[in-house]
């Protein structure tokens, strides 16, 4: 029993060396380090923006209509005299919710789909590939916006269906690190001492694919992120909640560009567009950080 004790104690000292050598050389990085920083400052505008700057949608006629920037509205306002500051801070929570959920749902299902794959392969590899494959060439927007207008435009529709559209990247980069993984020796011996095939990928090759799904959780989370505002900038967006697409949408709709109104969509493209940076930085920093090929070029 004490020796028992003894080797948990080992193995989580190890587990902790592991992280502390993994955060010092992750922060090492300049282009990971500044993406982090800014995406530590998107989620303080996220939740404690909203508290110290309200904002509601139903604010008509708070100001001039599409008026400059000016000291009472620091980003101008939009064709209903809304506050366009206002709404670029209470939309970062929307972005934030849906990327985030999104890409929880879509590395889930790609996970689950290359584990078994790769470690069992055979017939029902070659049935989940292929089942892969006719989603991978299916053209991503086109289908997330049928998918949208067809279950409703709210959050929680458009987060299952960027989720449940965007996990076949991850099923084949699991997948290819599963049938590496699934050779070796230590897998071997775990068969020969009857572990089963679920215990085996639960215990020995997710842990061995976990830094890859890392890595690429953050890099869906900037796709799941670019999809929800594409869909907001196309009309497909949840009305009852406020999004940098959504303002995009009304700059276009409303004809921000022809008169020149750029305080109406050029912030809200910025966000977005930051925003995505950050997460594609901290994304290929770990990738690069996991990935003993790339730290070495």
């Amino acid at each position: 029993m004490t020796e028992i004790k003894g080797y948990k104690r080992e193995k989580r000292e190890v587990r902790i060396q592991n992280i502390k050598r993994l955060a010092k050389t992750f922060f090492s990085n300049r282009i990971g380090t500044l993406g982090f920083v800014m995406i530590v400052i998107f989620f303080l505008i996220a939740f404690i923006g909203p508290v110290v700057y309200p904002y509601s949608t139903v604010d008509v006629g708070k100001g001039p209509l599409m008026s400059a920037p000016s000291s009472e509205f620091l980003f101008g306002t939009d064709h209903l005299g809304r506050d366009i500051f206002g709404a670029i801070v209470h939309g970062t929570k929307t972005s934030l919710i849906v990327g985030f959920s999104a890409a929880a749902i879509s590395i889930f299902i790609g996970t689950t789909i290359g584990l078994v794959a790769g470690f069992i392969g055979g017939g029902l590899d070659n049935l989940l590939m292929r089942f892969t494959d006719g989603m991978m060439v299916l053209p991503k927007l086109p289908l997330i916006m049928v998918l949208s207008a067809l279950l409703g435009t709210n959050i929680r529709n458009i987060i299952l269906v960027i989720g449940f559209t965007g996990w076949t990247g991850t099923a084949r980069l699991v997948r290819s690190q599963a049938l590496s993984i699934r050779e070796r020796p230590y897998i071997e011996r775990a068969k020969s001492i009857g572990a089963g095939n679920g215990y085996i990928m639960y215990k020995h090759v997710l842990p061995n694919v976990f830094p890859v799904i890392f890595a690429n959780t953050i890099l869906a989370t900037a796709s799941a992120i670019l999809a929800e505002a594409s869909l907001s900038f196309l009309g497909l967006g949840d009305p009852l909640s406020v999004s940098w697409g959504q303002i995009l949408n009304g700059a276009f709709v409303n004809g921000a560009v022809s008169i020149g109104a750029w305080w109406y969509f050029v912030p809200a493209g910025v966000a977005i567009i930051l925003l995505v940076l950050c997460f594609t930085f901290v994304g290929y920093s770990f990738d690069e950080i996991l990935n003993p090929k790339l730290r070495g070029r």
